[in-house]
């Protein structure tokens, strides 16, 4: 109601074998799927409840190192930087400059 992002940790909450799980499970699996490789490989995957994110960060050895599920319009991680995208668009105008 508020438009406050919330953030759980999965791997912060005391559960029960399986109940992660099970917890995976109801949230089920919805449209957008990202992956990123930024220190690691990470999966960031929409429920099937709109502004539900469950983001799974992982190793070089492919175990799950951090689990959280994130309630936001978009998961910070995918947003970018004002300053990448300050640099993206000084690369896009040398590119051009070259091809003119």
């Amino acid at each position: 109601e508020t438009g406050t992002a919330t953030t759980i940790d999965l791997r912060s909450i005391p559960l029960a074998p399986g109940e992660e799980d099970e917890i995976i499970a109801t949230l089920g699996v919805g449209e957008i799927r990202a992956q990123l490789s930024a220190l690691g490989p990470s999966e960031i995957t929409e429920t099937r409840f709109p502004g539900v994110w469950l983001v799974t960060h992982y190793n070089n050895n492919e175990e799950i190192i951090g689990r959280f599920i994130e309630v936001c319009d978009m998961p910070r991680l995918l947003l970018a930087q004002a300053e990448d995208i300050r640099d993206g668009l000084a690369s896009l105008e040398q590119e051009l400059e070259k091809n003119e």
